[in-house]
């Protein structure tokens, strides 16, 4: 309100340059008919604090779409129409918290926390207005807001007809861009199944089918056994005050965590360290090559092997297999703790629902199918082969998402500096579209300029007309068909770009008007 009390006292020029950035403040040079204008002064806040559907209220379908600042589009559903958002679409949704940002045009409810409902102010199409926003670099500050940030950064505005070259430009690039990422992450998708697919093979002999042939060996060489029968000692790391022995690093020894615990593998980070004291009145724990460690909270299940460097590293509240190597080979233990079987098994046998908490007793009781040693060491050997080119496979497939998301951003950024080569250095400059709307906002209805000749709307088309704005267009069409009309030349009829370019939608959408790859625009009817 105070805001308003303030532009109402300042003359349209005082508002123009108030909301302007100077030259010698601009980020980076735009071509000669752009303009640097600052982020506040380029939209309306429309967001709602009586209006906001709480998370816990999400429906999984209902009547209307809740929108919040997650990375999803659709957050949930809610029955409660009233809630929905009453001003007009298209609209862009920041997320305060999250720094998303996505673009409307459907009825939809506003999501409780973090969601920030912005209009853009006439001289900015919807759409150009989403991406350019994007290309503004906001930086993270983790869960703290980011709005109030606004106020200190700039916003390009390029010529009214350039935004929408600027958008159909982005979207055709984009659009090959996706097809692109649809593949990957097709590959990406599939890796889990592909990978629980020949763990299943391997724990039920369809692996190793030909070795056994060839070596004449058969199924009966398969044993039924439980891990604590095949395993010389299962034990649990330290679950007493570990923190009492922490010590900073470089000053102890290393101990694992859940964090560390990956499937068959290691993350080598976040370490915590025990001092002498720790590590000696918790030597039990203690583990050594060859070990199998696996995961009771959490993600219960998980399992490794200890490497060589690794040897002597202590535990904490994680459980430690050792197994009988006469019996069973470590790698094999781990593949099939962390198979489909054993995850199924575990989740049978975990116990403390709520925490998903998985204890000793409870691993050591586990089934285990096991084939003879020499058996076992081609099983391992194959998985380690197979996963190897899967792991290779699925690196290629992350690049690629990698590198599309850097394109995506590479184009943003180009977008908006004008170098996609779409923008005419010919057309009205964005100062002026900026002052236009400036002293047009509180002005009159759209109307054709005056002095223009009476064109009556055929009547097989007035019906379908919605307002003064979608009215105008038709009789300009009409004035110059055959010949089709410029976005620049439709423009012209008021300095109302943003209810026009909707006007014009609209046509579109009822097949009155059509836009050629020129894009310029005729009647069809």
């Amino acid at each position: 309100m105070a805001r308003a009390k303030k532009e109402a006292a300042l003359t349209p020029e005082e508002r123009l340059q108030a909301a302007l950035v100077p030259d010698w403040e601009w980020p980076y040079k735009l071509p000669e008919n752009w303009c640097w204008l600052k982020l506040v002064e380029s939209f309306d806040n429309h967001t709602d604090s009586k209006k906001k559907i709480k998370q816990k209220d999400y429906l999984v379908k209902g009547k209307l779409a809740v929108v919040d600042q997650g990375q999803e589009l659709i957050g949930g559903y809610t029955n409660d129409v009233e809630k929905s958002y009453s001003g007009a679409l298209p609209i862009v949704i920041f997320g305060d918290h999250t720094r998303c940002i996505k673009f409307v045009d459907f009825p939809f409810a506003q999501g409780a926390d973090g969601v920030k409902v912005l209009r853009p102010k006439p001289f900015y199409l919807p759409k150009a207005f989403y991406y350019a926003l994007q290309s503004v670099n906001i930086p993270n500050l983790g869960y703290r807001r980011h709005f109030p940030l606004f106020n200190k950064f700039s916003i390009p505005l390029p010529p009214f007809t350039e935004q929408q070259r600027i958008v159909d430009r982005i979207e055709s690039l984009f659009t090959k861009l996706d097809e692109a990422k649809e593949k990957a992450q097709a590959v990406m998708d599939s890796f889990e199944t592909r990978k629980a697919a020949i763990l299943h093979k391997a724990f039920t002999g369809e692996l190793t089918a030909k070795w056994r042939e060839e070596h004449g060996v058969g199924m009966e060489s398969w044993h039924l056994r439980t891990i604590g029968e095949v395993c010389e000692n299962v034990k649990v790391g330290i679950v007493i005050k570990p923190s009492q022995y922490y010590v900073p690093q470089n000053e102890g020894t290393p101990a694992f965590r859940s964090a560390n615990v990956r499937e068959c593998r290691i993350d080598d980070f976040d370490w915590v360290y025990l001092n002498e004291k720790g590590m000696k009145d918790n030597s039990r724990s203690i583990v050594h090559t060859g070990d199998v460690l696996v995961v009771r909270s959490g993600n219960p299940g998980t399992a490794c092997v200890v490497p060589e460097r690794f040897d002597g590293y202590n535990a904490i509240d994680i459980l430690i297999a050792v197994p009988n190597k006469k019996i069973i080979i470590s790698d094999y233990l781990c593949y099939y703790t962390n198979s489909p079987l054993g995850k199924k098994t575990v989740e049978i046998g975990k116990r403390g629902i709520a925490l998903t908490h998985f204890n000793v007793k409870g691993f050591s009781q586990m089934p285990i199918n096991i084939p003879t040693i020499p058996e076992q060491v081609v099983i391992v050997r194959t998985l380690g082969d197979l996963f190897a080119q899967e792991q290779q496979s699925k690196e290629a497939a992350e690049a690629v998402l990698d590198q599309i998301d850097l394109m995506k951003k590479s184009i943003l950024a180009r977008a908006f500096r004008g170098e996609l080569g779409t923008n005419d250095p010919s057309e009205e400059s964005a100062v002026e579209l900026l002052r236009q709307v400036i002293e047009q906002e509180d002005g009159d209805v759209i109307r054709p300029k005056a002095k223009a000749k009476r064109i009556a709307i055929p009547a097989e088309i007035k019906p379908l007309l919605s307002g003064a704005n979608e009215e105008a267009i038709v009789k300009l069409l009409l004035k110059a068909a055959p010949q089709s009309v410029s976005t620049q030349t439709v423009m012209s009829i008021s300095k109302k770009k943003f209810e026009l370019m909707d006007a014009l939608r609209n046509l579109e959408k009822k097949q009155i008007v059509s836009k050629s790859d020129s894009g310029e625009y005729s009647l069809v009817r």
